[in-house]
Parts: C-alpha cells; sequence; structure tokens
C-alpha cells in the first residue's frame, strides 16, 4: 500500500470520525436542554373549549394508499374522536389503486350515516404522492386546524382536545405529538425501531423544541394552522420526507412549533425488515434532499441565532451520518493494516481512538432517553446496555443501504415515494404471513450486505496474525449487524 493511498485513507478515516464526533456533541447539548427543560405546557395560552365560540374548526386528513390491512381499524378509531361535529370534518385522501378502494367507500358511507362529516377524497393520480394528497385536500379543506394521520395512527378520543388548545397562541403553527408503538415487544427488529424513535421523540424533539431550535413535524400525529402551510407555500413533493420540507420552510417564516412529550399517539412498527428497509430508504434520502434544498436557506437566514442555525445544519445533516458510519466501517480495516505497516503513523491511532468518546456519548444519551419511558430500575438499565449494543450493531447493518438513500439524495436522483407497508399488528401472534404488499425482489444491496459481513468476519481474524484486537468488538458488531440485515431480509420474502 503505497503512502499516497495511505494518507487519503488516513484522511478520510478521519473526517468521517470527526463529522461522528460533531453530531455526537449535538446530540449531547440536546440531552443537557432536555434534563434541562421545566415542562410548561399547562401555562400555555388555550382556548376554552367549553366556550362553543371559541372552539376552532378542524380538519382532519388522512391519506392513504393500499391500506387494506389497517383502514378499517383507522377509519373506527378516527370515528371515536371527541370533538363537536359541527365544528369536525376528515378527508380520506385515498390514492388506492387495488380492490381496498371499494371498501374503504363502503366504510366512510356507513360513517356518513352516523352523521359524521366524512369524505372519501379521490384523485385521477399520485401526483405529488402523500405531498400532493395532502394539497389537493388543503383546497377544499373547511377546517382553520388540520390534524393529520397516516394509516397506522391510532389517536385517542380525546386527541384534538390535547393539542388544539395550544393554538390560541397565534404565533403556533404546529403541534406534534409524541409516536407511540403498539408492537413495541413483537420482535427484535420492533424493539430497536421504537428504541431509536424514542431518542428522536424524546431527546431530540424536546431538546430542540425546549430552546426554540427548528424542529419537524413528523409526517404524521400532529396538527397544522391552515394558514401556516399557506404562508410557508404549502406542501411541495420535490423530496421524499414533504413533512421536514414545510416544517423547515415555516420555522424560516418566523412561525413556531409546540412539541408535546406528553400526548402520546400509538401506532405500528414495521415488523418486516424489507418494510423497514423501504422506510428508512424514504427517511433518509428524503433528509438528504432536504438538506440540499434548505441548507443555504438556514444559513443565511438573518432571524434565527447562530445556535439555532448549528443545530438546524445537524439536524438537516442527520441522515448524512450514516455516510460517515459507513466510510468508518469500511475503511477500519485497511487502518487496521496501516497501523502495523506504518509505525511512524501511531499518533495518528492515539488521536482516532479518541472518538470512542462519541459511542460513550451516545450511550449516555440514549439511557435518559430509555429511561423515561421505561424506568430506570438496575433491571432496565441491564435490558438497556443489551438493547443499546444490539440497537448499534443493526444500525451498522443499515449503514450500507442508507448510504446508498444518503448518496442519491445529495446527488439529486428523483425516485418514487414508495410507502411502508401496513401489517395490523397489534400483538405476538399475529402474522405478518401473506401481506400482498410486501415486496418479493431481492436488492443488489442485499448481496453487498452479505459480503460485507464475510469482509467483517475478516477484519476479525486480521485481529489474530496482526495481534491487534482494538478493532475486534467494531468489526464483530458489524459483522453481527450485516449479518442481521442480510439473513432477515431473505426471511422477510417467505
Amino acid at each position: 500500500m503505497g503512502l499516497t493511498i495511505t494518507y487519503i485513507i488516513i484522511a478520510i478515516y478521519s473526517i468521517a470520525l470527526l463529522l461522528i464526533f460533531f453530531y455526537s456533541l449535538a446530540q449531547l447539548n440536546l440531552l443537557v436542554n432536555y434534563l434541562g427543560h421545566k415542562k410548561v405546557n399547562a401555562y400555555a395560552p388555550k382556548f376554552n373549549l367549553l366556550d362553543p365560540k371559541e372552539i376552532p374548526f378542524v380538519t382532519i386528513q388522512l391519506p392513504i394508499y393500499n391500506e387494506e390491512y389497517v383502514v378499517e381499524r383507522l377509519l373506527e378509531n378516527i370515528s371515536k374522536i371527541e370533538y363537536p361535529t359541527n365544528k369536525l370534518e376528515i378527508q380520506v385522501l385515498d390514492d388506492s389503486t387495488d380492490d381496498s378502494v371499494h371498501d374503504t367507500a363502503e366504510r366512510i358511507k356507513a360513517l356518513q350515516e352516523t352523521g359524521l362529516d366524512i369524505q372519501h377524497i379521490r384523485r385521477e393520480n399520485r401526483s405529488g404522492f402523500k405531498a400532493g394528497a395532502l394539497k389537493e385536500g388543503l383546497k377544499i379543506a373547511k377546517g382553520d386546524f388540520i390534524a393529520i394521520f397516516d394509516a397506522d395512527f391510532l389517536p385517542s378520543a380525546d386527541w384534538l382536545k390535547k393539542t388544539v388548545i395550544y393554538f390560541k397562541d397565534e404565533e403556533i403553527g404546529v403541534v406534534q405529538t409524541r409516536w407511540g408503538h403498539i408492537n413495541r415487544d413483537y420482535s427484535t427488529l420492533t424493539r430497536i425501531q421504537a428504541f431509536a424513535l424514542d431518542a428522536h421523540f424524546t431527546l431530540e424533539q424536546v431538546g430542540r423544541n425546549a430552546k426554540g431550535h427548528f424542529i419537524n413535524f413528523n409526517g404524521t400525529a400532529g396538527i397544522w394552522r391552515k394558514e401556516c402551510i399557506l404562508d410557508a407555500g404549502n406542501w411541495e413533493g420535490d423530496t421524499l420526507t414533504e413533512d421536514l420540507d414545510l416544517s423547515y420552510r415555516a420555522q424560516l417564516k418566523n412561525w413556531k412549533f409546540k412539541y408535546l412529550e406528553d400526548v402520546e399517539t400509538p401506532a405500528e412498527l414495521p415488523v418486516v425488515i424489507s418494510a423497514a428497509r423501504s422506510q428508512q430508504f424514504r427517511w433518509n434520502k428524503g433528509g438528504a434532499e432536504n438538506f440540499k434544498k434548505t441548507v443555504w436557506s438556514v444559513i443565511k437566514a438573518k432571524n434565527i441565532p447562530f445556535k439555532t442555525k448549528f443545530h438546524g445544519v445537524m439536524h438537516l445533516l442527520n441522515s448524512s451520518m450514516f455516510l460517515c458510519v459507513f466510510l468508518v466501517a469500511l475503511l477500519s480495516i485497511p487502518m487496521l493494516y496501516i497501523k502495523n505497516m506504518y509505525g511512524h503513523l501511531g499518533w495518528v491511532f492515539e488521536v482516532t481512538s479518541f472518538f470512542i468518546v462519541s459511542t460513550i456519548i451516545l450511550f449516555v444519551c440514549y439511557w435518559f432517553t430509555y429511561k423515561s419511558i421505561q424506568g430506570s430500575s438496575f433491571d432496565n438499565f441491564v435490558d438497556y446496555i443489551k438493547l443499546f449494543f444490539t440497537f448499534f450493531s443493526v444500525a451498522l447493518g443499515f449503514s450500507l443501504h442508507n448510504t446508498v438513500a444518503v448518496l442519491e439524495g445529495h446527488m439529486g436522483k428523483r425516485s418514487e415515494f414508495v410507502r411502508t407497508p401496513k401489517f395490523n399488528i397489534n400483538n405476538l401472534t399475529d402474522s405478518w404471513k401473506g401481506n400482498k404488499y410486501l415486496t418479493t425482489k431481492l436488492s443488489p444491496n442485499m448481496i453487498l450486505e452479505f459480503g460485507l459481513m464475510l469482509y467483517f468476519l475478516f477484519g476479525m481474524y486480521s485481529a489474530i496474525p496482526l495481534n491487534d484486537f482494538g478493532l475486534f468488538p467494531f468489526h464483530f458488531m458489524l459483522f453481527l449487524g450485516f449479518g442481521f440485515v442480510f439473513f432477515k431480509s431473505l426471511t422477510s420474502k417467505a
């Protein structure tokens, strides 16, 4: 290995580690914000829902696309929302192309006969995908406030009463609630998804919102002021995460967002890895697309402080951390050999080993978010340690898949909005077998993931002749992570 190539590898490896370190510092700052946050929800100005003159008109939008397995559950749940019927309308924005359309129409007709103001809205095509459907519904929406729920979400009957009250403050454009998980304990896959989402919905959303930094509407389980949507430029379908896009455009125009950690909206997590893959791909590619679209507007904005800009940039770069993680993983084996070939470069490895601090910071941050939901007992801490390293390994296993998504986003490659299949999985006895929306294609990425599993097996073996076991735990987690993703991807096609 020539010195030029060696120095290039070291440079890329070090820069990637440095970016990961900055990301972990941003997370640590959010943890400080989170721990210092005192709940002030009780003191926010609120509508008096006992006074008919103050009750605002609300439109609930339900964007659906081929949701045969969950649409009945969705409509039944939404029909139980407690709110004056003369101040509520429900729009079922149905872009479906399968047989579920007829069943949905029949269920909506039955609900209309009960006196519920619910409309079945169909389009000729899926132009703009979810963003296009929301925009189309907004044109005829009667409500001053627009609540949005994806097909797998199950808000409580008093959800509107807990959220719409905060719009008494005319500067608030969005109220977002925390996601819950009705099938958290279904499998290892659902547990690690819940683990990651809980960190976002506690540490990140509270940590940013508490200090007035930009947060994002999460696409569902939140409610918008209609005026805010229009003022920010309305829904746009040029990214795969239209929610993040509109959120930043609204906050750049000085609209405030209110995040309610104590209001939980349960939903169903993907139980099959192919479904998790499509969701991860959309979120990560959309994040990169929004970085490309929005970051300069954030940096150049004169109406927001530097710290808010810093957290905004790091927020938009969230998905790009997978690229950094993948580069560190890929180059770690060449780095192992460089360390043993060039003794005069030993100082480089002493410096880069410092970045183990990044992992420690994330371990601490995630513990505080975990215990806020699961409790802080010793048994929970032991469970947390096992779950953290399981999550860490599987996240590493997803790094190739998500890196491809990020690179496509940064390069501007357009792709279709691929929905996440729903399953109507509520408990351990429910099965996903036979779900007609599951993909049956083997992706090229899966072959590469199998190759990477063997690559990191080689990395573990390399520690023996080199007598250097410093990276062995890292390579072991990579081996397990890519193995988990590969073999689970195979079995999800059964």
